[in-house]
Order: structure tokens, then sequence, then C-alpha cells
């Protein structure tokens, strides 16, 4: 059966074969087609064009639905790469503890690791999958049709691999694109402090194969930063990763900088996140690797930290993606209109750039670029329909504001 979305005022993001990501100075271009119609077949985009046109699609009378979509938009959906969904309740007092000590010391950082750690070691599998679903259906009515879960909060490989079980339990359940990864290598735990090497064995010759044997996790990432892993640690560990035929990520220079950003190069590392403290000789090797910066203007915001340089590697050609950076740590509305808006006021990005960086780039940075991110014939019919607007500009213009009116997931009306 079909589903035919009629009248739409701009369809955006559309591309006539797909691409992997845009870069420097083609994340300007968007593709936006006008009075158009997008057909929906067997949960995939089958048919887009002009409104002119629909009567040359094939049909066969094989229409379940037909949305009239007067003066609204559709986008593909949003593709978040960076969200921390399993975590207790309760947190409201991370606040305060953090409007008295910066963000960026680390020593204030293990403090609330440790004690988020030890609320999760005493919280069942069941509490933290109710949580988590809770948080994944307001996502899922917010505009977000694929999205990367991190664990990284426990201090032990019980709590780890808890974590990684709840969010497999979601992929099976949801219709939302689901992706894991696992931030194990975030911090030492004290019962290590001493013998970091003993932890990191742990990482690479127990957790790793495990996780890999069991499919519990897509990635695996490393905090590389002052105070927690070192660039000659995270080497250690990212070389295991390859071992057992993991794709590599990395969480860098978020306190300072590492000098660690050639191991992005070497060991061919999908996404970096965070990133603030980047300069201008290590944002040149990036250019033309494989590997996609991620910005977290929402990280950026909460906690009162420096702003990724993200206007000198979009104009030095490198590409980058944009996440809410949803977690205990950043429980902002989990809108994602209100990253490009963000992003458009405080560094200059245009509302196609912003596009572009949470939709087909974001994509690439979960490995899912060949399935969504764009309207292209093939890929997964994940879109959301606005209501009336005059354009796409108007998502970030319009901060915080649920433009949203209809969702569709594997080519399904959500309730």
């Amino acid at each position: 059966m079909r589903i035919v979305l009629e009248n739409i005022k701009e369809l955006v993001q559309v591309e006539d074969y797909s691409v992997r990501f845009k870069t420097g100075s083609a994340m300007s271009s968007l593709g936006v087609l006008k009075n158009a119609y997008l057909v929906i077949h067997d949960g995939l985009i089958e048919g887009i064009g002009s409104m002119r046109n629909l009567d040359h699609e094939k049909l066969d009378n094989d229409v379940l639905m037909e949305l009239d979509c007067t003066e609204r938009l559709v986008f593909p959906s949003y593709c978040d790469s960076y969200t921390s969904l399993i975590f207790p309740g309760g947190l409201e007092n991370e606040l305060t503890n953090r409007i008295s000590r910066p963000f960026c010391d680390a020593a204030g950082c293990y403090s609330r690791i440790k004690r988020l750690a030890a609320l999760i070691e005493n919280c069942s599998e069941e509490e933290l999958y109710e949580l988590a679903e809770i948080r994944l259906n307001e996502m899922i009515s917010l505009g977000i049709g694929a999205i990367e879960i991190k664990c990284g909060y426990g201090f032990t490989s019980a709590s780890e691999l808890k974590i990684l079980r709840v969010i497999k339990k979601l992929k099976n359940n949801y219709p939302v694109i689901i992706k894991s990864k696992f931030l194990g290598a975030h911090t030492v735990s004290s019962m290590y402090l001493v013998d970091r090497q003993r932890f990191i064995d742990l990482v690479v010759h127990e957790i790793i194969p495990q996780i890999s044997a069991e499919g519990l996790a897509d990635y695996i990432d490393v905090f590389c930063d002052h105070g927690f892993f070192s660039v000659p640690e995270t080497k250690q560990i990212l070389t295991a990763v390859i071992k057992y035929g993991l794709r590599p990520k990395l969480y860098i220079n978020e306190n300072g900088e590492t000098g660690g950003m050639d191991a992005s190069v070497k060991y061919d590392v999908l996404s970096m996140d965070h990133m603030q403290h980047t300069n201008e000789e290590e944002i040149r090797p990036l250019k033309n690797t494989e590997t996609m910066p991620a910005m977290l203007p929402g990280v950026i915001f909460f906690m009162k930290i420096p702003s990724s340089p993200v206007r000198k590697m979009v104009s030095a050609g490198i590409p980058v993606t944009m996440s809410l950076g949803y977690d205990q740590d950043t429980l902002l509305p989990v809108r994602m209109n209100v990253v490009p808006s963000m992003e458009c006021i405080h560094d200059g990005m245009s509302p196609e750039e912003v596009i572009n960086a949470t939709t087909l780039n974001s994509a690439y940075a979960m490995g899912i670029e060949g399935i969504c991110g764009s309207i292209c014939r093939g890929k997964t019919a994940n879109v959301f329909i606005t209501t009336e607007l005059p354009g796409y500009a108007s998502l970030p213009y319009n901060f915080g504001s649920n433009l949203i009116e209809t969702v569709i997931l594997d080519g399904k009306i959500m309730a």
C-alpha cells in the first residue's frame, strides 16, 4: 500500500541520487522542490516530483492514504548522533552542583560520573528501559528518525553491559533507527586509579571482545582529553577496536588541546564529538578524510563552555554534523530545531548549512547515510510534515517551537 503526500509547499533536502555527506561550500546547497508530491511504498520513498507530474506515477489504485500538505513543508527526519538516554531520574541536583563548579574541571566531571554510576548500578534494567522509553517517544514525536545512544556512565562492566542491553531492547521495539555506542573509556573508576593500565586491559581484553561477540554496540568511543585518556592510551584502545572489527569514534578536545587528532585519520574514526579546543593546525588534516566532526551546540549552551570552531571547519572545506547532545547533564528540550537556531545565531551558519548538518551529515556520522538523511528514492521513509510555514528557514528562526505536525517513520504515520 502507498501513502501519497500532495501539494507540499517545499520538499526539503531532495536528492536525485544518494550522496555520503556534504562538505565545505557544498553545505550551502540544499535541494528544495516546490509544490511537490512524495510517494511512500512499503516503508520506502518511491516517488518524488512536481505536482504537475503526479499523474505519471504508477500508483495502480494501491493508495492507502493521501495527505494534503498545502502550505506545509516536508523534511527528512532529523538524525541525532550523540545522546545518552539511559540514565535514572531524579538528577535535578546536578544542576546546582554544576553551578558551583566549572563543567570543564576534570575533577568535577569525574565526581558527577561517579555519582551517576552509583545510581545506575542500583537501577534495574527494567527501570532504565521505562525511563528511556519516555524520552525516546518524545524525541520521535519531535522529528528525530535516527538516533545514536551511548553508554559510558557505569564504572563496572556489568553496568555498562546493562545499558547496552537496554539500547538493544529499544532497537528491537521501536521503528526509529537506533545505533549504539560503547563509551567505556569515559573515565577510570576509583578502584583502578593507581593502576590505569589494569582498567585499559579490562576494556581491551574483556569488555570489547564481549561486546563484539554479542553484537551489543555498533561503535566504540574513547574520551581523549586532559584528565581522562591520554593519546597513547587512546591509541591502545582504538587498536583493539579495529582488531575486533568495530568502527571507532572519538570524544576529544572538550577540556583542552590534546594533540590526538591524528588518531582520527590513522584509525579511520567515523566521527569526533565536542572538539571545542581545536586549533587550525589540527583542523587541517581532517580535510578529505572519512571522519565527520560532530558539533554539540546544546551542550555548549547548557554547560557554558567554549564553542567549537565550526565556522573555521566549514570554511576549510571540512564537513560538520550537529547534535542536540541530550543526556543527564544537558536536559534541553528534545527539539532538534533548537540546534539550527543556536548555530545560526552564535556561529553564523546559514539555514542550508544547519539543515545539512542535522540530516544528511548526521546520518553519515551514524553510518546510515545510504538509508536516511535525505529525500531520495529508495531511502527509508522517515520524514516529518511541518505546520503551515513560509519556508525552510522558519525552522532555525522559530527557536524552541514545535513546528512538526505529522511524523512518518518506516513509512508509517506515528500516532
